[in-house]
């Protein structure tokens, strides 16, 4: 009997005595987080955001535009078409290339979900937080979360997001230690993450 012979018997060994219907899958660790909510959930996906070595700003809605200008500064910018505030100088994607992406300094985005005991935030690229290409190629991302927005878990992050779409899951600027334990930063996306916690009031 040939290795591939063994492998595929042991395959359809274990197909032919798993169990008939739903099978019980127990979701206990979903408890195993202590429980937050309201402004300590928010305050502390702003500390694990920012053990990430990302930039957080905390503003309010009449705040934002200013906060906006001033983290884009002087650099070229570009932001997904369906974005619900101006962003001063920025060119809106039209489908630029990787090439032409990565030319622009900074993107500005919406973010669908912020995540607090991970201090991760997904974009499902609606029209106000664009196409990935978009928020991966630029050095610097500078991403709006609402404090509305924010969940403590992952569980509650997934149930809150549409499976259909398309996501992104950021933890901090892009990084890997890939080699030899040294931490370099920017490989897979941007360099600087900068994100704008903007509170309801």
């Amino acid at each position: 009997m040939s290795a591939r012979d063994e492998i595929l018997g042991r395959v359809r060994s274990a197909l032919t005595t798993r169990p008939e219907g739903e099978v019980d899958v127990p979701r206990a660790y979903r408890d195993a987080v202590a429980p937050v909510s309201g402004d300590a959930m928010v305050d502390l996906f702003v500390e694990r955001v920012e053990d990430y070595r990302a930039t957080v700003r905390r503003c309010t809605v009449a705040e934002l535009e200013q906060a906006v200008a001033e983290a884009v500064g002087q650099a070229q910018a570009v932001v997904p078409p369906g974005l619900d505030w101006q962003v001063p100088g920025a060119v809106a994607d039209d489908g630029q290339s990787a090439a032409e992406l990565d030319g622009i300094d900074v993107v500005v985005t919406a973010a669908a979900v912020g995540i607090a005991v991970t201090g991760t935030i997904v974009l499902d690229h609606r029209p106000d937080q664009g196409r990935r290409a978009l928020t991966l190629v630029p050095d610097h991302h500078v991403c709006v979360v609402r404090a509305s927005q924010v969940v403590a878990t992952v569980p509650e992050a997934v149930a809150a997001l549409d499976p259909a779409r398309p996501l992104t899951w950021i933890s901090g600027p892009s990084a890997t230690s890939d080699i030899e334990l040294s931490r370099v930063e920017g490989v897979h996306g941007p360099r600087r993450l900068e994100v704008l916690l903007v509170t309801d009031a």
